[in-house]
């Protein structure tokens, strides 16, 4: 059952790292003969997105649908349940593929597999920041997202970590299982690392935190980059450059070069730039919380998401000892080749095929 074709009709935003996810996770089922439609979430893909999934077995279909965090009230929805509705029965898919909540619950004829990349409640959990929940648009975002999980035939969670905190927090009542995000590891040799550190996100999201980096960089022997949107640059950042938002292949590039890379994540569900980074031969300084303790324990350098001297004081300590900074790189790279692409594409294709196998069953006439 496992080696047949498969048809795959999948969903992903275009803003953040699920693209990354999706179009990576596309590629590898296409070499596993899965026909993948691509429909994109928010804004038109841009053309290194477009790039990144350049194979004769996706086709991209772009729906500008809006995401359902920028609208929690729900405007979108007849529209959304429309075009998808129109899109089903074309594509005519074996399993539906869902990188948001909302949508599993809509009428869809193939079994849905839901993967809980965030959700806005756990964010505002990790952050601290949750009043504004209760007014009436996003409990209907609350209501949307717990009603997309009981609808779905499966959901996936990238970590142990963020499984716990869906479960926590919506109990659905339909299975669920775990499966790492995994990235490419065939890359051509790499250039020498240069006295540099690097970060990577956006500016204005509490939950990735560099604000404590921009703190923490002033007085640092090394300079250092953020890589996203440049929007939003703190006012007064001594020793910190925003980059702008980079082409995923120039930020690779960036981080085959950087010596230590930094996330002091508030909320984290995954973290495939941390990922990538680690492949890429960075030293690692995280932040203490569970999603990068499941997955870099051992491979990192741990100080706590809220106090900025104790994160310039690791990262001094990694730019003024090579030693440790070279052990640092070596770790993280050889713990990156646990999260290959190829386990999360067969992982991934392994449960398509169960799912598809238990609609099977549930069509059986009964004897």
């Amino acid at each position: 059952m496992n080696g047949s074709p498969l048809t795959l009709l999948m969903t992903a935003d275009t803003v953040g790292g699920v693209w990354t996810y999706a179009a990576s996770l596309a590629r590898a089922l296409a070499q596993r003969d899965v026909k993948v439609h691509l429909v994109t979430m928010g804004p038109p893909a841009r053309p290194d997105q477009r790039a990144m999934i350049s194979d004769a077995r996706i086709e991209l279909i772009d729906s500008e649908l809006d995401l359902e965090w920028r609208d929690p009230g729900g405007d979108d929805v007849a529209r959304a349940r429309g075009l998808l509705r129109r899109i089903e029965p074309r594509v005519r898919p074996a399993v539906v593929h869902l990188n948001s909540f909302r949508e599993a619950s809509y009428d869809w004829h193939a079994p849905t597999l839901l993967v809980a990349h965030s959700c806005v409640n756990s964010w505002s959990r990790a952050c601290g920041d949750g009043g504004w929940l209760q007014q009436p648009h996003w409990r209907n975002y609350t209501h949307a997202v717990a009603a997309g999980l009981a609808a779905a035939n499966a959901w996936v969670a990238p970590t142990t970590a963020l499984r716990k905190e869906i479960l926590a927090i919506y109990q659905p009542g339909s299975p669920s299982e775990v499966i790492w995000n995994g990235i490419d590891h065939t890359l051509a040799a790499m250039p020498p690392k240069r006295n540099f550190i690097l970060a990577a996100g956006r500016m204005w999201d509490a939950a990735k935190n560099l604000s404590a980096l921009a703190e923490a960089a002033a007085g640092l022997p090394w300079p250092v980059l953020v890589a996203g949107d440049e929007s939003s640059e703190p006012a007064s950042a001594e020793n910190l450059a925003c980059l702008g938002r980079l082409p995923h292949a120039a930020l690779t590039a960036r981080m085959q070069r950087a010596a230590i890379f930094a996330s002091p994540a508030k909320y984290e569900p995954f973290g495939l730039a941390v990922l990538e980074a680690a492949a890429a031969g960075c030293a690692l300084v995280l932040s203490d919380i569970a999603s990068f303790r499941e997955l870099w324990d051992g491979a990192a350098r741990f100080v706590p998401a809220s106090d900025p001297q104790v994160l310039h004081k690791a990262l001094a300590e990694l730019c003024a000892d090579r030693a440790e900074r070279e052990r640092l790189q070596y770790a993280a790279a050889e713990r990156a080749r646990r999260y290959a692409l190829t386990r999360t594409a067969d992982a991934y294709h392994a449960l398509y095929h169960r799912l598809v196998a238990a609609a099977a069953r549930d069509l059986k006439v009964p004897a």
